[in-house]
């Protein structure tokens, strides 16, 4: 019976740079390598293809994986579970110290992690590992002893799959993120049947977020954002108005529901922005939306300055979707609101943020300059016309009575948020240092072999 341990190396401490490791006797598994978006002045457009692993490290940007140094066991693959930057946005960094093992990730994930492959000019492969594509409810070797499934999860983003590693002693699932959205609106709910299957054929641990676990309610479906979405659109005159709205370039279920009620209205929705470009057009490519004939979209400086120019000439006719929904420096609603772009915010245009603000004290900084610098120019902002991507407590609850795992190790989030899960775990019965456990980057755990297992 082989050792399993479990090794948190980035966002197990605070949100952002996501990555754990799990070995199994002499072999070891990563999963994720995110970035922490508010350590440095990045956006959603960023770039950071210059700066050297080491200085990100010391930024607190990326993971800190010396901790790997010592891990006396090889790395045999690096699994990414969904296509945000907190998981995701690192690999380009990281994943070359382990170039002989391959990456694992769904389609529209692995779409993102070419694109950082190629480079910001596409003049270099910058990941040379081996790039597999693994679809949910499929299942690989990695190894002779390891084997790794994908199990389809609704979040924020498409093609989100909790990775199961499969060892002699069990299941692991790798949680991070997730939301139980039994009405999605791209894509099939979650894969229920097979998270009740885990359980009965043994799960040793789950790993997962506890963003929202102190949240005592069941987050809603993203089809109650589309509704307020809808109610915020139809509902205010607007018919001579500038319309902007901010989401998230990654929430392409969002961003179907406002070219789709944008064109509704008679609007031309424009989206904007190297990464709604990116991520709306992957997502197409894969047949994952369809758009309406009357979205464009527009990624790259001249394109966006004429675009907007023509906007300027009859606000009526268009619906502008942008980023800079945290108020993040560079991105395009704040270089609107800076009026360095030919849009200008007259009276009466309504700006809809269609996203919240991540917690973080930058963040929220940003985001209350932004919003007073469109106030004194006289938008109209419209709040709220959003969900949530995590799971709250009740949806926690249903995925600890559905997976029955044997010790849990909650990350995503600082010690609140983690006493918050184990104070749920606890009253399901887990135990806090025997079967859950609180962990901080660069602690290692190993988990106790047990009689019948």
């Amino acid at each position: 019976m082989v050792d399993v341990e479990i090794i948190p190396v980035g966002g197990y401490s605070d949100f952002g740079r996501n990555m754990t490791a799990v070995r199994v006797g002499r072999e070891a598994v990563i999963f994720d390598m995110g970035i922490k978006l508010d350590r440095v002045m990045l956006d959603e457009d960023a770039v950071f293809d210059e700066m050297q692993p080491a200085d990100l490290q010391k930024l607190g940007a990326i993971p800190d994986d010396t901790v790997l140094k010592n891990l006396n066991a090889k790395v045999v693959a690096i699994v990414i579970g969904h296509g945000h930057l907190d998981h995701v946005g690192a690999v380009a960094k990281l994943a070359p110290k382990y170039r002989d093992a391959p990456i694992y990730a769904a389609p529209y994930t692995m779409r993102l992690i070419e694109d950082m492959s190629r480079g910001f000019r596409g003049k270099e492969r910058l990941i040379p590992n081996k790039l597999v594509t693994i679809r949910a409810g499929e299942k690989r070797d990695i190894t002779q002893h390891l084997g790794l499934e994908f199990v389809h999860m609704t979040h924020s983003i498409p093609h989100t799959a909790f990775p199961v590693l499969h060892t002699n002693r069990g299941a692991i699932v790798y949680g991070l993120d997730f939301k139980f959205d039994n009405m999605p609106v791209i894509g099939p709910k979650p894969d229920y049947n097979r998270l009740k299957e885990l359980a009965m054929e043994g799960v040793l641990a789950l790993v997962t977020e506890s963003t929202n676990a102190g949240d005592e309610t069941k987050t809603p479906s993203e089809t109650i954002a589309r509704d307020m979405l809808r109610d915020f659109l139809f509902g205010i005159e607007n018919e001579r108005d500038g319309l902007v709205v901010s989401t998230f370039s990654s929430h392409i279920a969002r961003i179907k529901s406002i070219a789709e009620f944008g064109h509704e209205l008679g609007r031309e929705v424009l989206l904007l922005g190297r990464s709604m470009e990116k991520y709306s057009s992957h997502a197409a490519e894969l047949d994952l939306v369809d758009l309406p004939a009357t979205t464009r979209m527009h990624g790259y400086g001249k394109s966006v300055q004429q675009a907007l120019k023509k906007v300027m000439k009859n606000k009526s006719k268009y619906l502008v979707v942008a980023t800079g929904h945290q108020g993040e420096p560079g991105s395009l609603l704040v270089r609107i609101a800076n009026k360095e772009l030919p849009y200008r915010v007259e009276k009466n245009d309504q700006v809809i943020f269609s996203a919240n603000v991540i917690p973080t004290p930058t963040n929220r900084a940003n985001r209350h300059l932004l919003e007073t610098k469109l106030n004194m120019q006289g938008a109209r902002i419209i709040k709220g016309a959003h969900v949530s991507g995590h799971g709250s407590r009740e949806d926690h609850r249903e995925l600890l009575t559905m997976l029955e795992p044997r010790h849990i190790f909650p990350a995503h989030g600082g010690i609140d948020l983690q006493s918050q899960y184990v104070e749920l775990a606890e009253r399901l019965g887990y135990r806090m240092n025997e079967t859950v456990h609180v962990m901080r980057n660069g602690q290692r755990y190993t988990i106790p072999r047990e009689r019948g297992h």
